[in-house]
């Protein structure tokens, strides 16, 4: 990390500024502190009020493991795309290694995720995920994604 690195911290607003993921599929409602670079750490309010606790489960509700893997993408994403290289891109996965679910995260729940760069470069990169609710570890990953423009609409 550059010395002169600055510690950031985003709110939700914020957040939409970077990365282009909005409610209800926007799964990151802080970043506590990132230093654009190297590392983010972020975190979800796990509510009842959640809409996919309707079907997962209706009396036993369970945020689904693919949605805490896609709230790690997304604060990965606001790792990259914190960059000013990567305006106007939007980083897409590649893949996703060595996933452990290792609790269930419910309702009341605050997950802590930890985002580490292990790769990045200007259209690719790699980094572990980690997410906590407490001191807990419930899940793990490693994540690979390009960096790419947009979709066109034709």
């Amino acid at each position: 990390m550059n010395k002169e690195a600055k510690i950031l911290s985003y709110d939700v607003n914020q957040i939409m500024e970077i990365i282009p993921h909005r409610p209800p599929f926007l799964l990151i409602d802080r970043v506590i502190k990132t230093d654009c670079e190297t590392f983010v750490e972020a975190i979800k309010n796990v509510t009842v009020n959640e809409p996919f606790f309707k079907g997962h489960f209706p009396n036993a509700p369970i945020m689904p493991g693919v949605l805490i893997v896609e709230a790690t993408a997304q604060a990965a994403a606001i790792l990259v795309m914190g960059n000013p290289g990567c305006k106007g891109k939007i980083p897409f996965f590649m893949s996703i290694d060595k996933v452990k679910f290792r609790k269930p995260v419910v309702p009341g729940d605050q997950i802590h995720i930890r985002i580490d760069a292990l790769r990045m470069r200007e259209s690719s990169g790699k980094a572990k995920a980690v997410v906590k609710v407490g001191d807990t570890v419930v899940t793990e990953a490693i994540l690979t994604f390009v960096i790419a423009d947009p979709p066109k609409n034709d």
